[in-house]
């Protein structure tokens, strides 16, 4: 199973928020919704296409809390092909304190993560997603578990807030296999890890 990450991020390298005011306020955080004025049907179409693409999902325990509060409490899941991907996709979540997801099809995983998601990616053909949950792909890149990253960037200075990558990590060189551009300037690139990055002498 090929396992790839989702994310929505400024200019600046800033996910945290994209999705409203009150979506991720720690530490603080004053400037969320900064994604959804740019989110047009374009984008909405594309992105969709992405999670039905999905034969699993992946999430860190804030991301998983989000979707569940209110992709997973949508009266009609079907009228969207997001909402109706994440009903109907097993899903699972990497933590070590939720014991009990409030989401059906959710399973825990928990203790030795890096093992369970490689016999995930070992046993089942498909793709399995991570959406958002920066803290999880920051991991997830440190494990060598990242076989494709998918990077939708909006035409935006968010200027504060959580980064995807930290200011200092290991260095990882990135093919590009994918592009396109909606008339409102978000971006959505496909990369996939290749090795160590090449240095000028």
């Amino acid at each position: 199973m090929k396992l790839t990450t989702v994310t929505n991020l400024s200019v600046d390298g800033v996910m945290q928020g994209c999705g409203g005011q009150n979506e991720d306020r720690r530490g603080g955080f004053g400037r969320g919704g900064w994604a959804l004025p740019l989110f047009d049907e374009e984008a909405e179409t594309w992105l969709g296409q992405i999670y039905q693409r999905a034969d699993t999902f992946l999430f860190g325990r804030r991301t998983y809390e989000i979707f569940a509060g209110s992709w997973g409490v949508m009266e009609d899941p079907s009228s969207s092909p997001i909402g109706s991907s994440l009903k109907a996709r097993p899903k699972y979540v990497a933590s070590t304190t939720l014991t009990a997801p409030r989401w059906t099809g959710t399973t825990v995983l928990s203790g030795d993560v890096a093992a369970g998601i490689r016999d995930l990616k070992a046993e089942q053909e498909g793709e399995l997603q991570v959406h958002g949950s920066g803290q999880l792909v920051r991991w997830l890149f440190d494990n060598d578990l990242v076989d494709e990253i998918t990077l939708l960037t909006y035409p935006v200075l968010v200027g504060q807030g959580t980064r995807l990558f930290p200011e200092s990590g290991p260095d990882t060189a990135l093919d590009l296999v994918g592009s396109r551009t909606t008339s409102q300037g978000v971006t959505f690139q496909v990369y996939r890890p290749g090795g160590r990055p090449r240095y000028a002498a």
